[in-house]
């Protein structure tokens, strides 16, 4: 879609890690919110409550061949996924009374879908790309290259650098440009260092990987090995001179705002001016540097490195970025590294799904307006509109009665909680595709266009007013976020449905669910990232020293606890790279407790199958996170997820609620009664 901001919105999951699934068809009666079959009550929700809320779910949903991991959310996601199948087969149908989005929405699918076309086309369209890598005959010209957009791979990584648009952090009403370290192929800095057993091991498979596609190529196998390590070895550097996520998670560290002089005076060795111009922006004046420091080392290393070194990088980068629109081999060859050796998935998804999840990448306004006029009614929007009303009420209590902040800042982050913009289901003004041209029988060339399409879309914005209307999730996805520049908080349609929510349920697993992700999101404009940026979504220092001691003495109970959870073998959390929605987790959980509490006051609330309510929204709560997950993809999210697992999202909030210890009457010295309780917000 477009470059990540300045600091990653806080989303309620990783999307990445959520793939989705199996080849299912909606079901004709959706899963409860909260299921009594999903359960395991042999098992003591004081020992262990994910267990318990999940441990059935966890029998019947095994993961399906072709993913990494299957959860309700994944499995929602895959139900939605379907739904989009069915209406982009019908608009991929030629029809005189399709309208301009249903037609390019159609044939964008329909293009992707004809294999045989994909086929015959092999590497055509590229072919005039990798000419131009060869026609290099300076390392002056390497920016004319990097300009082209057929380099970048979205939400996987970029060549050499990323280059786009954002708000500038500290005037956050106007858009600057920005340029970020990239040119990357494995998922972070950190693979290219650790020294463990296994860690070597990938980092094999990586050379062997980059080798079979410069082979298929046709590269000779002992050509293709040699520069396969120079890709490592130029990619390697690049990783040095990068940030760990846990650096970057200060968002102060990724603001340098600098004249185009400046910034050339930083890496005089790339011809910036030459770049700017290219990608249609030759009178820029200024532009934020996020990590000037790797910006050094790419201008060392392209001093350093040859000609004929780059031309290898870049004909890999290139390949690599474009081989899931490639024939059959490159998609398999990229399948079996980034799918099975770094996920674990044991099968490739059909291509239907496949090139549903394209559409909505490239197209997904236009796909999502169809799917909100089939899928999301007036109802459950109503419903959660004031369930985020109740929650912003639920705060706006709690940061009143907080004991550690201070009459010097406490007004301020109530100015902030009553700006925070709430969007649900999706844009109130749908983007207009009209000038993407989409060929019927032009994969690549559509995949190629539709980037062209949103880098200029992106770009166009610089130096022109913030639009707060825009979303950046498509509404079918099932997720949610928070942009602490925006200071909206933002729940897709698709996030919106049963098991997850549903305005027929019970409103205890609801609140538990949706209210609890609504909470987490709300939270996440006071987590530690978040609570840098004022009402207005300026990075500006808002707190006093001595309220801000406080919450970092707090945050970082919520940072050791968190540490102390295995993930795999003898890795565990990295609690000061989750620290952030660990934060949102427990807070938001708090909060949508004290939401439902206010508004089922006076109710005659009865157990239900044994439940009580106070049970039923806890299990709501749990059986949010229920999954399945295969060993590589905890490793790889160990590295590069900001949230923890699953199941230390259920246990390690609960055990931080005397609620919870109330409403199932555990014990002190239990496993679910954390005795240093960890509380925030």
């Amino acid at each position: 879609m477009h470059m990540p901001r300045i600091i990653s919105y806080a989303a309620v999951l990783l999307v990445v890690s959520l793939s989705n699934a199996q080849q299912t068809q909606p079901s004709a009666k959706p899963q409860p919110v909260l299921d009594l079959s999903s359960m395991d009550q042999t098992i003591d929700p004081c020992t262990d409550f994910y267990t318990y809320s999940c441990g059935g779910w966890m029998r019947k949903n095994p993961i399906p061949p072709d993913q990494s991991s299957w959860s309700a959310y994944g499995k929602l996601q895959d139900e939605n996924t379907a739904q989009l199948r069915g209406i982009l087969e019908a608009d991929a149908v030629p029809d005189a009374k399709r309208n301009a989005a249903n037609q390019k929405i159609g044939d964008y699918y329909a293009a992707c879908m004809d294999e045989k076309a994909v086929e015959a086309a092999s590497l055509t369209t590229l072919q005039p790309r990798f000419a131009e890598i060869d026609r290099l005959t300076s390392k002056s010209d390497l920016s004319q290259v990097v300009a082209d957009r057929a380099y970048s791979l979205p939400y996987r990584r970029s060549t050499m650098f990323r280059f786009g648009a954002n708000q500038d952090a500290k005037d956050s009403a106007q858009m600057i440009a920005e340029t970020d370290q990239g040119g990357l192929g494995m998922p972070d800095r950190d693979y290219y260092f650790k020294d463990d057993a296994k860690s070597q091991e990938l980092r094999k498979a990586y050379l062997a990987h980059v080798q079979k596609m410069l082979e298929l190529l046709g590269d000779k196998p002992e050509s293709a090995a040699a520069e396969a390590q120079t890709v490592m070895r130029i990619e390697t550097a690049l990783a040095q001179g990068s940030m760990t996520r846990v650096e970057r998670r200060d968002p102060q560290k990724l603001y340098h705002k600098m004249t185009v002089q400046e910034f050339e005076a930083l890496a005089p060795s790339f011809q910036w001016n030459a770049y700017f111009t290219k990608v249609g922006l030759p009178s820029l004046a200024s532009l934020n540097v996020a990590a000037p420091d790797f910006f050094k080392t790419l201008n060392a290393e392209i001093d350093k490195e040859d000609l004929a070194s780059w031309k290898t990088y870049l004909r890999w980068h290139l390949v690599e970025a474009n081989a899931r629109y490639l024939p059959a081999a490159f998609v398999n060859a990229d399948f079996d590294f980034h799918g099975k050796i770094l996920s674990g998935a044991e099968q490739i998804e059909p291509r239907w799904k496949r090139c549903t999840e394209d559409v909505d990448d490239d197209l997904g306004e236009a796909l999502g307006q169809a799917y909100v006029e089939k899928y999301f009614g007036a109802e459950a929007k109503q419903q959660v509109v004031e369930m985020v009303k109740e929650i912003e009420s639920a705060m706006q209590q709690d940061i009143s009665a907080l004991p550690w902040m201070s009459a010097g800042t406490r007004p301020k982050a109530i100015e902030k909680l009553h700006a925070v913009a709430n969007k649900i289901g999706y844009p109130d003004k749908w983007r207009d595709y009209s000038k993407l041209e989409i060929v019927r029988v032009d994969e690549m060339g559509n995949v190629l266009r539709a980037r062209v399409f949103e880098f200029n879309r992106q770009l166009a914005k610089i130096g022109k007013p913030v639009d707060h209307g825009e979303w950046d999730m498509t509404p079918p996805t099932v997720n949610a976020y928070y942009n602490p520049q925006m200071n909206d908080i933002n729940f897709p349609a698709g996030v919106l449905q049963p098991p997850l929510f549903d305005p027929k349920s019970d409103a205890a697993p609801n609140y538990g669910n949706t209210g609890g992700t609504i909470g987490h999101e709300l939270t996440h404009g006071f987590d530690d990232e978040g609570r840098q940026f004022d009402a207005h979504g300026n990075l500006r220092d808002w707190w006093t020293p001595e309220d801000e001691k406080e919450f970092v003495k707090r945050a970082s109970c919520i940072s050791d606890q968190y540490s102390t959870y295995t993930i795999i073998d003898d890795i565990k959390i990295n609690g000061k790279l989750t620290l952030g929605e660990d934060v949102a987790d427990v807070g938001g959980l708090i909060l949508a407790y004290m939401a439902w509490k206010e508004h089922t006051k006076g109710q005659n609330l009865q157990p239900i199958e044994g439940l009580t309510p106070e049970q039923r929204f806890f299990i709501g709560y749990g059986q949010s996170w229920c999954s399945n997950e295969r060993d590589e993809n905890k490793r790889l999210r160990a590295t590069v997820d900001p949230h923890s697992s699953e199941k230390y999202r259920a246990n390690g909030v609960v055990s931080n609620m005397p609620e919870f210890q109330e409403a199932f009457h555990c014990k002190a010295g239990s496993a679910m009664v954390n005795q240093n309780r960890c509380r925030v917000w």
